[in-house]
């Protein structure tokens, strides 16, 4: 589908409006602007275009998605709206009759600093599919000044520096003053009462602060529709300058006021080890969150009065993760506080406009703030809180049944305050129509264990949706090789109905085609290999099999196990000269948290092994190891592409989903993976003979975890001459030459009992690896399996699950 109204109606029409372009946004002719500058005019050009279509999208009365998040992870834009728009071909051959690289030129885009992982990607694959499918759907998230960090690998060691990713401005945003709103912390509450005995609360005093929005245009594919993400940003709401200090000297006393608040919006995920990082990060959450719904409450009111009975069949408010917890709350106090609605009504109003998706399994991990903490900074709000939470106990009573269990014992997990804490998932599901799961196995496992209790109680509430990538940016534009492949045989529609890759099948036994396949994979393999060679010094061998792990660094995704694996192929070749396993360079990519000391340690230990592993001439005609710095969307494309083998290992029952395994099965990379998150699917879809699942299931690990019966010591000491060679290794000095030894992981196994499992599935792990690579040599076999994993893609297009949400959640028609 693309819309016949194009922004530019011919290549010349394009280089004349680009040329005009140049001279109103920087007073000077194209010839004379850097490439930085040509890529900043362009950009401008494409968004104010983008916004004029954003005008005339949807109908006053079109039933609003406002999606809450507090991570957009976007990636460079332009490209991607180019194909959307339709005229990335056209402006290509335009750019090129000036003399100019339209890829080099989009190389000049940097990595919006507005997410870290799956959960914004996730956000902003969302984004795609909510305007590809018509309907009125918006973001609303944080502008953080600087982005997570960027990351340096220094000595083997992970090196956080300032991800400036604001100093060459952003194009793509349109500042809107006129819609900036107050929002209040730690103000006093007064009670009011008048002769009739009706009463009411203001806030007063406390810190007030300006949010400012920031306007995203999110363009659909085909042109037609044209949403907005909205970036809130925190600036003083008075200018409170200390002319004293500053004229004693004192610069930094003099702008105080003015930095305490605009930290608010500087970073995303401020360490909250310490109190103050934990007041930032609430007052990060409360700000977007107050905001956002300050905003829709006034353009609802514009729209359709003070109807407040029936926001909710005008209005979605979805909350991803518990980050946005406090919606619920919040749409309650500025209903009851700002519009008079009755308490009661404004408890029904907030529960049938908001929605909830989980991303976590673990009960560890369900974010939870200090009473005291959270009492003082938002004092209003927490009476809300405070208020159902009582009405809650009051009636749960009535919904129990006496094998439910005790009323203590239902509360101790379901209660909303508990133990000195606001437990913010509890929030979210209690403020909430509807809690969903992002893949099957994750929404068993929340029904199951993680909320089983309010599942009992509220079983109506649950579903599932399994995530979804949007297509376009991960194989259309990240793969232009295979994806011009895939349009030369089935034609363009899959671009907008990725179910239409099912037309590949046939394919599979077409000679000539598996071998162009090869041919493009040869082609992304060299450009990635480029890639590595200039980041990080590493020259990999396009002969040999691509295999990745890219993701966030955390025990339970377990690269760990990948360092194990990869130890063992070296000492196995070394020690055995007939040994000879398929030759493979192993890539990775990630980050860890800044405060995360063990996963870390895991990406000095893969940097230290492939240290050992590329400078021993006995070993590395057989295998490499890569560690590409700093994953990022734009980067990960490269990945994707090339990738020929997808390492999706975490402990079965602790990924909810996962992403990178749906990117990186569309580009034709096999999986090789655990029955964890959306794993399951993958493998349902593609079969047994086109993914290689191997260890532990989710039921085997809790029986493990739950008899206490495994010790780490028992399998080191079972295999003393291979599995426990290779925890030696860790603190051995076979590993120490670059940055010394890694005791903390060896205890992580040794003394904390090898939580992750790594060592219970190590066999099976290496095996099923081998087994996967003895398939390699037989090359058309091979692109043919990679071929049925592309053509099974459509499934986790990000269409699908947002057409799901549509019609089980949100209750709205798209195009």
């Amino acid at each position: 589908m693309e819309n016949n109204d194009k922004i530019f109606e011919t290549k010349l029409d394009f280089t004349n409006q680009y040329r005009e372009a140049c001279l109103l946004e920087l007073g000077k002719d194209f010839e004379d602007c850097s490439d930085n500058e040509r890529y900043f005019v362009l950009a401008k050009l494409v968004a104010s275009k983008s916004r004029a279509i954003q005008a005339t999208s949807h109908a006053k009365d079109a039933k609003k998605v406002y999606y809450f998040s507090l991570e957009f992870l976007l990636g460079p834009l332009l490209d991607n709206y180019l194909i959307n728009l339709g005229v990335r071909d056209l402006v290509e051959e335009g750019m090129a009759s000036l003399g100019v690289s339209l890829d080099e030129l989009c190389q000049q885009e940097v990595d919006p600093g507005l997410g870290n992982g799956g959960l914004g990607r996730l956000a902003a694959c969302f984004l795609d599919s909510m305007a590809h499918e018509g309907i009125a759907g918006y973001g609303n998230g944080m502008r953080y000044r600087y982005g997570l960090f960027r990351q340096y690998i220094e000595g083997g060691r992970q090196v956080e520096r300032t991800d400036n990713w604001l100093a060459n401005g952003f194009p793509w945003e349109t500042r809107k003053d006129a819609s900036a709103v107050e929002v209040r912390f730690g103000a006093q509450v007064v009670r009011h009462e008048d002769e009739t005995g009706k009463f009411w609360f203001t806030q007063e005093g406390g810190e007030v602060v300006r949010a400012v929005p920031y306007d995203v245009p999110i363009v659909g594919f085909g042109g037609k529709t044209v949403n907005k993400l909205r970036l809130w940003s925190a600036e003083p709401a008075t200018e409170d300058f200390d002319l004293d200090a500053f004229n004693a000297g004192d610069y930094a006393k003099a702008n105080k006021f003015r930095s305490d608040v605009e930290a608010i919006s500087t970073i995303l995920y401020p360490n909250d080890a310490g109190e103050h990082g934990r007041i930032l990060r609430l007052k990060q959450e409360y700000l977007f969150v107050s905001a956002g719904l300050q905003t829709i409450l006034g353009t609802y009111e514009k729209d359709f009065g003070p109807d407040w009975e029936h926001l909710g069949d005008h209005v979605c408010v979805h909350t991803n993760d518990t980050h946005p917890a406090m919606c619920g709350p919040e749409l309650m106090r500025l209903l009851v506080d700002d519009k008079g609605v009755d308490f009661d009504q404004a408890f029904e109003i907030a529960k049938k406009t908001v929605s909830f998706t989980n991303h976590t399994v673990m009960p560890e991990a369900l974010e939870k703030w200090p009473i005291n903490t959270f009492r003082a900074l938002l004092p209003r709000l927490y009476m809300f809180i405070e208020e159902i939470d009582r009405r809650y106990r009051d009636g749960l009573s009535e919904k129990l049944s006496p094998e439910d269990g005790s009323w203590t014992d239902v509360l101790r997990n379901t209660a909303i305050l508990w133990d000195g804490q606001v437990r913010m998932a509890n929030l979210s599901i209690i403020f909430s129509h509807s809690i969903n799961g992002v893949s099957a196995l994750h929404s068993d496992i929340l029904k199951r264990d993680t909320f089983k209790e309010f599942y009992k109680l509220y079983p109506e509430m649950f579903n599932n949706k399994t995530n979804g990538v949007t297509h376009r940016r991960f194989l259309r534009e990240a793969n232009p090789a295979y994806s011009q492949l895939i349009t030369d045989a089935i034609g363009t529609g899959w671009l907008d109905d990725a179910n239409e890759l099912e037309k590949l099948a046939p394919f599979e036994e077409d000679a000539s085609f598996l071998d162009a396949m090869e041919e493009a994979k040869r082609a992304d393999k060299e450009r990635l290999a480029a890639y590595v060679q200039k980041v990080s010094g590493t020259k990999l061998n396009c002969d040999m099999v691509f295999d990745v792990q890219v993701k966030r660094f955390h025990a339970y995704k377990r690269q760990l196990l990948s360092v194990f694996k990869i130890l063992d192929l070296r000492n196995r070749i070394l020690d055995d000269p007939s040994f000879s396993p398929r030759p493979t360079a192993f890539i990775f990519s990630g980050k860890a948290a800044q405060s995360y000391t063990f996963a870390k340690e895991v990406i000095r230990l893969i940097n230290s092994l492939a240290d050992a592993i590329n400078n021993d001439p006995r070993v590395n005609d057989k295998i490499q190891v890569a560690f590409v710095p700093n994953f990022a969307v734009s980067n990960a494309q490269y990945i994707y592409s090339a990738a020929e083998i997808s390492e999706q290992i975490s402990l079965a029952g602790t990924e909810a989903s996962g992403t990178s395994n749906m990117k990186l099965m569309m580009n034709g990379a096999l999986t090789l993976g655990t029955l964890d998150g959306s794993n399951v699917e993958i493998s349902e879809l593609v079969g047994p003979q086109n993914i290689k699942i191997f260890g532990l299931h989710a039921d085997e690990v809790e029986a493990i975890q739950r008899e206490g019966r495994y010790y780490a010591w028992d399998m080191y000491n079972a295999d003393r001459a291979r599995l426990g060679r290779i925890v030696d290794q860790l603190t051995d000095g076979t590993l120490a030459r670059l940055s010394g030894n890694f005791e903390s992981v060896r205890d992580h196994l040794m003394v904390e009992n090898d939580p992750y499992l790594v060592m219970k599935d190590f066999y099976a792990y290496v095996q099923a690896w081998e087994e996967l690579t003895g398939g390699y040599a037989d090359r058309r076999a091979w692109n043919k399996s990679a071929l049925h994993n592309t053509a099974k893609a459509g499934f986790f297009s990000s269409d699908r699950t947002i057409r799901e949400y549509m019609s089980d959640i949100w209750h709205i028609e798209g195009k």
